[in-house]
């Protein structure tokens, strides 16, 4: 049986402000032959990230200075290979936006038992140092299977 190749990722949450550009440089980060980029199902077009992820991506030493938020088009979504979304509502949104892509797109926590990355916006720091936690594990896992 042939293995699969995927040369590009496309990481989306809500927003992305906050998980989608940490999953993005993570990914980067662990799959450096790979096309990563993200975007958000809403639109706040034009945004820096977070600043809590911002600090909370530094603390771990992962630099998000530089992102630029943008809201996601049909025509990303059959540009990638693969389409990582952090939960459930997501998965619907892209379908409705381009069903032909429903069989590429996952949860990002798919390898951590489907877990739901959680939205850490406006909350805690604790709340944002889970979240990348979460990332960081679902981001080992992705890198396992993609390498």
């Amino acid at each position: 049986m042939a293995k699969l190749r995927f040369h590009s990722i496309l990481v989306l949450c809500t927003g992305n402000l906050c998980r989608s550009p940490i999953g993005e440089q993570l990914l980067r980060q662990a799959l450096p032959q790979m096309r990563v980029e993200s975007a958000g199902t809403c639109g706040v077009s034009g945004q820096p990230a977070d600043a809590t992820a911002m600090a909370v991506a530094a603390g771990h030493g992962l630099s998000l200075s530089g992102h630029v938020a943008r809201k996601v088009t049909a025509g990303m979504l059959r540009d990638v290979d693969l389409i990582l979304v952090m939960e459930p509502a997501h998965i619907e949104q892209v379908t409705v936006m381009a069903p032909d892509v429903r069989g590429k797109t996952l949860l990002f926590g798919q390898w951590l038992g489907g877990k739901k990355i959680p939205d850490p916006y406006g909350k805690s720091r604790e709340a944002f140092e889970h979240v990348y936690s979460l990332l960081a594990q679902a981001t080992q896992e992705w890198a396992k299977r993609l390498s």
